[in-house]
């Protein structure tokens, strides 16, 4: 399925109709049932919170609970990101252990692992831009479990193709792989793979019981390994620094391109592409060329390619106002807080179901005639 740029209100039509109950039974199948938000979620076009009330509308909690709880993972991970900054790009509570090298693995990078969906569903990823979640996990279980890659670098080379990229959940779910965010490697073998993918491979690497792949030596086929070279092309700027800028000016970036932000409102948009974010996190020509074309949903929308401090110095008596983000914290100027999926659940939670514990109960006071989300 491609995922093109899309109009707010077409999201709202795709959420009303979207079946939460086909999704909790066949999440885990590669052909399931799955809603396809995440690029939008990630660039910001539609909330979190959004989603849940759309959703609340036509289903009760219950009806709901493993969509909701799917949602309230990339929350979680926001979270954490808020708290623990750039820490979330190292191990952030466990050493992965029986780590061999810091690179790629040359077959998973080039499709050649020999597990045949795994290998299909790399190559789509370089032509789509998308990976089903259960994908994600095999291929980051094969990169860092089996052959041993720690998993950071293998982490950007996957964020660089997704048109979904957000930092937190990509870092943070490959750390839970690799058990340096959890308490325990996630392992994936092939019954595992074929129930869930529908394929029929026997024979391979993967195609034995857990606990013999637990203490696996390197395949020969995973051995090879690479310093990918990731880097962004970034697009033309259209502003011109050298003119000042007096009066509003909003400030999107890769993970706001909200059409409904202030929407009436005059003033000057821009899209603000940092190299320094990019260098930091790159992401591939075609993530590029998605984040470009969702922004033109946006009127009059100017890309900018510079760091703040730099427009800030030449549009020095504009008013600046952006929205909170982990990637914002150096923005001056009216910051606002988007609302969070459970706005009443804050802070920092050493674990999901810490956090979850608390987003549960209030997603359970909701009923059809009371928004908790108000």
């Amino acid at each position: 399925m491609n995922l093109p740029p899309k109009k707010y209100s077409a999201l709202v039509s795709e959420i009303r109709s979207f079946n939460p109950i086909r999704y909790g039974k066949s999440r885990n199948f590669k052909n399931g049932a799955v809603s396809y938000l995440s690029p939008y979620i990630s660039r910001g076009v539609i909330s979190l919170n959004e989603i849940a009330k759309l959703v609340f509308e036509r289903y009760h909690p219950k009806d709901a609970y493993t969509f909701i709880k799917e949602l309230a993972w990339r929350d979680y991970f926001q979270k954490v990101w808020e708290a623990k900054a750039d820490e979330i790009f190292t191990d952030l509570k466990h050493q992965q252990e029986k780590v061999k090298h810091h690179n790629s693995v040359t077959a998973v990078v080039h499709a050649k692992t020999g597990i045949h969906e795994l290998d299909a569903e790399i190559r789509s990823l370089y032509e789509r831009g998308y990976l089903h979640n259960h994908i994600r996990m095999y291929i980051a279980s094969v990169t860092c479990n089996i052959a041993g890659a720690h998993w950071f670098k293998p982490s950007q080379w996957m964020y660089y193709h997704l048109l979904d990229g957000d930092p937190a959940s990509n870092a943070l779910s490959w750390q839970w792989v690799a058990g340096s965010f959890s308490s325990k490697k996630y392992y994936c073998n092939q019954e595992n793979i074929n129930k869930y993918t529908g394929s029929k491979q026997q024979g391979s690497f993967l195609d034995e019981e857990y606990e013999k792949l637990v203490n696996m030596e390197v395949p020969e086929i995973l051995k090879e390994k690479e310093n990918t070279q990731l880097q962004t092309q970034l697009p033309k700027s259209e502003c011109d620094l050298s003119h000042s800028i007096d009066g509003t000016v909003f400030i999107y970036n890769s993970f706001n391109l909200d059409q409904e932000w202030h929407k009436d409102k005059p003033g000057t948009r821009i899209l603000l592409l940092e190299p320094s974010h990019f260098e930091k996190h790159p992401v591939s020509e075609k993530v590029m060329r998605f984040i470009l074309d969702q922004s033109l949903m946006i009127p009059d929308i100017r890309i900018c390619v510079a760091e703040f401090h730099d427009v800030q110095q030449a549009w020095s008596n504009a008013n600046f106002i952006f929205k909170k983000h982990p990637t914002t914290t150096h923005y001056r100027g009216i910051e606002e807080t988007p609302l969070s999926l459970f706005p009443s659940v804050q802070g920092y939670f050493p674990s999901f179901s810490a956090y979850w514990k608390r987003a549960e109960k209030e997603m359970f006071k909701m009923d059809k005639n009371k928004s908790l989300f108000d």
